[in-house]
């Protein structure tokens, strides 16, 4: 899944890291010539110090004396002794003078690579790397705003960023990737334990278009919640699709679960009111509702779907539409959200998605979670959705 995101950050990634490299280069490249201009300052001071030390060290005119006639009065042995002796002092003061050299050098390159610690991108650098970035999410499904947004996040995060050299770029741009964006979800949301202690029944509706997998998805969050020991009853709202009260009664009879419906051209509303009086009668604890799909851009289909959320007054209305649906998938839950209020999305068909921007935008735009991802045609086939997870896969 998501294999486009993915190769997007990771292009952005190395972009940056290109950036640096020949930026670091250029560095070096300066601090080598600067250590080469002033190696024969440093040697021609050091010569003159070690020249200093010896004639500090020079004897005095009588001792020198001495020492003159005390060595021809000396038999020839320890004239050679003396001889040595001088030598192995000579040579012992010029490998001191050469490491002094060598040690004043090492220091200073030490010091030039640990003062380093300067902004390693400007915002020209950024702005170079984030241009294509922007356009690369944009390919991805990640809606302008969002897209805006996460360039927003990231350009902050790294501008001005201070580093040493040879400290692992890459590491520091994954950084910053995930910092936005984990920015750009809202606060994750525990879907079971939301309905472990919300008072009973707890009454959930699902909205979205035809066509994207939501009663399936009914199905499959009524086979959820009865492997964690809830029990389930399901409301057939769907009174206008020919088919629909059939659908989810093959999935009720499937599960075990009760179904309440009424005749196709019902009002729907009606039949989630039913559901729920039920549910109080036999000490249920969930009621999934599943609302006809109809098109945002109908507005007497929207208002019907107003007017249930306002009689049955759910604890939970939850927007289902494909992760491939890509940009359109947006829209439609930022018109759902505006007409009756969203709680929560889950997106279906993500193991068939390989851009990956719809969970990120669906997220962002309508500032509420994501519960599930729909991974297949099975019951078992829903992933909680995790924004931590969902970041870690794609920047791995």
């Amino acid at each position: 899944m998501f294999e486009r995101l993915k190769a997007k950050l990771k292009k952005f990634t190395e972009k940056v890291e290109s950036i640096v490299r020949k930026k670091e280069e250029q560095a070096k490249a300066e601090v080598v010539e600067e250590a080469a201009e002033e190696t024969p300052k440093i040697a021609e001071k050091t010569q003159e110090t070690v020249r200093e030390e010896e004639k500090a060290e020079e004897l005095p005119a009588t001792a020198a004396v001495s020492a003159l006639e005390e060595r021809e009065a000396a038999p020839p042995a320890v004239e050679k002794k003396v001889k040595r002796r001088r030598g192995r002092k000579e040579g012992e003061e010029a490998e001191k003078a050469e490491v002094g050299v060598k040690r004043k050098l090492g220091v200073k390159e030490k010091l030039k690579a640990v003062f380093k610690l300067e902004a390693f991108l400007d915002e020209r650098d950024l702005d170079a790397a984030l241009s294509d970035f922007e356009e690369d999410l944009l390919e991805s499904d990640v809606a302008l705003p969002v897209a805006e947004a996460i360039i927003s996040n990231v350009k902050e995060a790294l501008l001005g960023k201070r580093r040493k050299i040879g400290e692992n770029v890459s590491k520091i741009v994954l950084e910053a990737l995930k910092e936005a964006l984990l920015n750009v979800f809202p606060e994750g949301f525990d879907f079971e334990e939301f309905v472990r202690v919300r008072e009973k029944p707890v009454k959930i509706v699902f909205v979205g278009v035809n066509g994207t997998g939501k009663t399936t998805t009914i199905a499959k969050i009524a086979y959820f919640l009865k492997e964690r020991g809830f029990s389930v009853v399901l409301a057939s709202a769907d009174t206008y699709r020919t088919g629909a009260v059939e659908q989810l009664e093959k999935h009720a009879d499937a599960l075990n679960i009760k179904v309440i419906k009424h005749r196709y051209g019902a009002d729907p509303a009606a039949v989630v009111y039913d559901a729920v009086k039920y549910a109080e009668a036999h000490k249920k604890d969930v009621v999934l509702a599943d609302t006809a799909g109809r098109m945002h851009t109908n507005v007497n289909l929207m208002e019907q779907l107003r007017k249930i959320c306002r009689v049955t007054r759910p604890d939970l209305v939850i927007f289902v539409d494909e992760a491939i649906a890509g940009n359109d998938a947006v829209e439609r839950a930022r018109i759902f959200d505006e007409y009756v209020g969203i709680d929560a999305s889950i997106l279906t068909k993500a193991d068939m998605d390989v851009k990956g921007g719809s969970a990120i935008s669906i997220a962002y735009i309508t500032s509420k979670p994501i519960l599930f991802l729909g991974t297949g045609q099975k019951y078992g086939d829903l992933v909680k959705f995790d924004p931590k997870e969902f970041v870690e896969r794609i920047l791995a």
